[in-house]
């Protein structure tokens, strides 16, 4: 049947494939996009600890380039964004690897192992930034 579709000139319709815009955005869904977009923080963070060790490797006025960037409220923000995402990607990964070896793969578990390595991330966060400046 297709054939003499095909030699009467008309072509068979496309198969209909889903757009993203036709899914309902999940945490997962969400979680796994931002996976990807802390992956690429940090490499940008990694740029930031090659200006740090450069800076210190050289002398002092580059030194004191770099910390006044990071003494700034942009600096603070770029720092605790890297933070976040170190730790944001970390436990994600982990999660990966407990679905990978069949865990938490049911619809509430799963959900709910998502919603924990997020708040877990940002708890992380603040208590890692709570102790950098308590020590200080």
């Amino acid at each position: 049947m297709a054939s003499t579709e095909l030699a009467r000139g008309r072509p068979r319709p496309r198969p209909l494939s889903p757009h993203l815009l036709i899914y309902k955005f999940t945490i997962t869904m969400v979680m796994s996009i931002m996976h990807r977009i802390t992956g690429f923080g940090l490499y940008v963070g990694v740029l930031l600890l090659a200006w740090f060790l450069i800076a210190a490797s050289t002398d002092a006025a580059a030194f004191s380039w770099f910390t006044a960037f990071i003494d700034s409220i942009i600096g603070r923000l770029v720092l605790f964004g890297f933070t976040w995402a170190l730790f944001n990607h970390m436990l994600g990964g982990i999660r990966h690897f407990l679905w990978d070896a069949g865990y938490a793969l049911d619809a509430p578990a799963r959900e709910q192992l998502t919603w924990a390595t997020t708040i877990a991330a940002l708890v992380l966060t603040v208590v890692t930034w709570a102790i950098g400046y308590a020590v200080r």
